[in-house]
């Protein structure tokens, strides 16, 4: 029997969203305020993905001005009918809940189709066998909300043709639990005459669950599992090594084999820097409801799988010469701050006036942290003027953020580790170097930060051992993972120099 190993997508990967389509199977995530938004991966085992694309990769797609980080592209939903292929998600800071296809996965995907009258968060969409396509949201409870998280599931029918809500909005379900808090990420699913509808509810950190109910009509009413929730870890304690457990998404093999993908954060000495990632767990049927994972309950590290296993390569070292998949930016990046045809081979940044303390769109290319024990190095040649800065750094939020800076002197070059604690900035470590083209490398164990810089076989320590377990979701809150990358900025009123970077390398050990 195969085994593998959890998560199967490791670093900030929330939300995720799964379906088949044949032997093919594809899965997306929430980006937030990260652009270009929600990846969208392809595996033929579930358990080894590779990223294709990324849905929403034009600036008409995907508006994110001002967005805070925890803000942007909320729980994307994947589904394939009919030769389509439908993702309905929220952009909770501009629009709302809108729809995007495509007839293939890589793209292009459409502009935005905005659902009039729509409102809340987590949009999923459901094709029945009759043909018709349901709309399943989340929404304040109608009624008055009397509690912090007082929402309920909807259903609507939604017309393909103009893209619109039609017919009469229904009430489905408030969740399993007494004055349950936020039921959200709704799935509907239909399974011998019954219709399933599986949902998150309890918030998204530690007491965070999954539930379910069925109906045998689409629009209800729905009655809960009697052993619900199906899969949580809350029980198991704070020490426990993955918590947060929730918002899955059930996919049918061709072979009639269940799964079920969902997120949970890995907890590194009582911290989970790397956001939510995305786990798989076996799913099979019992009385007319789902067990997951039986005769455990919980999520596996290792789990045996019934299905063939299709290795695919991991990747360490990226050109920066060329536009990467995997490569993310803040907010709406301004094209013109990245430049590959001026100097072949290597990528041009020109410094941009906002910092990364900003709600704004620095000049920043990065890509997501992956693990706790890494290697992560770029190379550059960097030309400052006065005013201007480079450098690597390692983000939560702009309040939540550590950066390797690098700015010009008359004698070389001034290195400076820099932390941003709640939005207040602190000197952490600092030296001097000579040379034109050079490393700049963090290196993390664990809950502690190494940055160096490295010029040809000479090494330059800036700090060691420093502590970064502040970039946490439970310290800087909010719903992202982190993510490290090069970095430009000025505060001259105009750029006059550049940074040339030729390669990022994300060397998890």
């Amino acid at each position: 029997m195969n085994t593998f190993t959890n998560p199967v997508l490791k670093g900030f990967s929330p939300d995720p969203s799964v379906c088949g389509v044949g032997e093919d199977f594809y899965l997306v995530t929430s980006t937030f305020a990260y652009f270009p938004g929600v990846p969208i991966y392809h595996s033929k085992d579930l358990v080894n993905w590779t990223q294709i694309g990324n849905v929403l990769e034009r600036d008409s797609q995907l508006p994110l001005d001002q967005a805070g980080h925890s803000q942007g592209i909320f729980a994307p939903c994947l589904r394939y009918h009919e030769g389509t292929f439908y993702m309905i998600t929220t952009n909770v800071t501009h629009g709302g809940n809108f729809v995007v296809t495509a007839t293939d996965p890589k793209g292009p995907w459409s502009d935005p189709y905005y659902l009039e009258d729509a409102p809340g968060i987590d949009p999923s969409l459901f094709f029945d066998e009759d043909g018709r396509c349901y709309y399943v949201g989340t929404r304040p409870n109608p009624k008055g909300v009397t509690y912090n998280g007082d929402w309920e599931v909807w259903l609507q029918e939604l017309d393909l043709n103009t893209m619109r809500l039609i017919g009469v909005s229904t009430s489905l379900w408030k969740g399993a639990m007494r004055d349950v808090v936020w039921p959200e990420g709704p799935h509907l699913y239909k399974k011998d005459g019954y219709y399933y509808l599986m949902i998150a509810e309890g918030g998204t950190g530690f007491n965070h669950c999954v539930t379910i109910a069925r109906s045998q009509q689409v629009a209800g009413p729905y009655l809960g599992n009697p052993n619900n929730p199906i899969l949580t870890h809350r029980h198991l304690g704070k020490d426990f090594p993955v918590c947060n457990v929730g918002h899955g998404d059930l996919v049918e093999t061709t072979t009639g084999k269940w799964y079920m993908t969902c997120l949970a954060s890995r907890n590194y000495e009582g911290y989970s820097n790397l956001g939510r990632e995305t786990f798989l767990a076996e799913v099979v049927w019992e009385d007319g409801w789902p067990v997951v994972n039986p005769g455990y309950g919980q999520l596996l590290d290792v789990q045996e799988h019934a299905l063939p296993l299709s290795p695919v390569p991991e990747t360490s070292q990226f050109s920066l010469a060329e536009e990467n998949v995997a490569f993310v930016y803040l907010r709406n990046p301004h094209p013109a701050d990245y430049n590959r045809t001026v100097r072949p081979g290597w990528l041009r940044l020109t410094p941009g006036e906002a910092t990364l303390s900003d709600v704004a769109s620095p000049t920043y290319i990065g890509l997501r942290q992956k693990a706790m024990n890494y290697h992560f190095r770029v190379d550059i040649q960097p030309s400052l003027a006065k005013g201007e800065a480079c450098g690597l750094a390692l983000i939560q939020s702009n309040d939540y953020h550590v950066r390797l800076e690098i700015t010009e002197t008359e004698n070389g070059y001034l290195a400076q580790l820099i932390r941003t604690l709640a939005g207040v900035e602190e000197t952490l470590g600092r030296t001097t170097f000579t040379g034109d083209r050079f490393v700049l490398q963090f290196t993390g164990a664990l809950q502690q930060l190494t940055a160096k810089v490295i010029v040809a076989e000479e090494e330059y320590l800036v700090a060691e051992a420093v502590a970064i377990h502040y970039l946490s979701t439970e310290i800087a809150g909010g719903f992202v993972g982190c993510t490290m990358g090069l970095y430009a900025t000025r505060t001259a009123p105009q750029a006059t120099g550049y940074v040339d970077a030729y390669q990022i390398e994300h060397q998890v050990n």
